[in-house]
């Protein structure tokens, strides 16, 4: 009988490790934890919105449904970065409030807002049933 290659050598039994290396576990929970860290911040989605200063209280954010009115009177709702003239708040707002049950709707109106814009967006929420609040920056002493 001849021997092919080596073919009727005994190989080594390798011995698995099936241990978990929990240092590189550590070092990709770490990265892991600074990406959040850093891309957090940059989600909080919204209107960028010149709020008034006041005398103001601290908000409550339980069941709150943020509406935000640019300089322009253009609405936005909750933390959507899209745009919506009054009409289109008017139709789209009871289907929002259906989906996400808010017991109050704070309303975030830019500083230079026309007052009639806002209390046209309040007539509408009050519609609906919902407690308003306004929000402002607090004012430095």
């Amino acid at each position: 009988m001849a021997r092919f290659g080596g073919l009727g050598r005994m190989r080594r039994a390798r011995h698995l490790n099936a241990e978990v290396n929990i240092i590189n576990l550590v070092d990709v929970i770490l990265v892991l934890l600074i990406i959040f860290m850093i891309t957090a911040p940059i989600m909080s989605g919204g209107v960028k919105v010149e709020l008034p200063k006041s005398v103001v209280g601290p908000i409550e954010t339980e069941d709150v449904l943020n509406i935000s009115i640019t300089s322009k009177g253009m609405i936005s709702i909750g933390d959507s970065p899209k745009l919506m003239s009054f009409d289109a708040f008017r139709a789209s707002i009871g289907v929002v409030i259906a989906n996400v049950h808010p017991k109050t709707a704070s309303i975030r109106g830019d500083a230079s807002v026309p007052y009639g814009v806002v209390t046209r967006v309040m007539g509408v929420l009050n519609e609906h049933k919902l407690q308003l609040g306004l929000v402002a920056e607090p004012m430095k002493p």
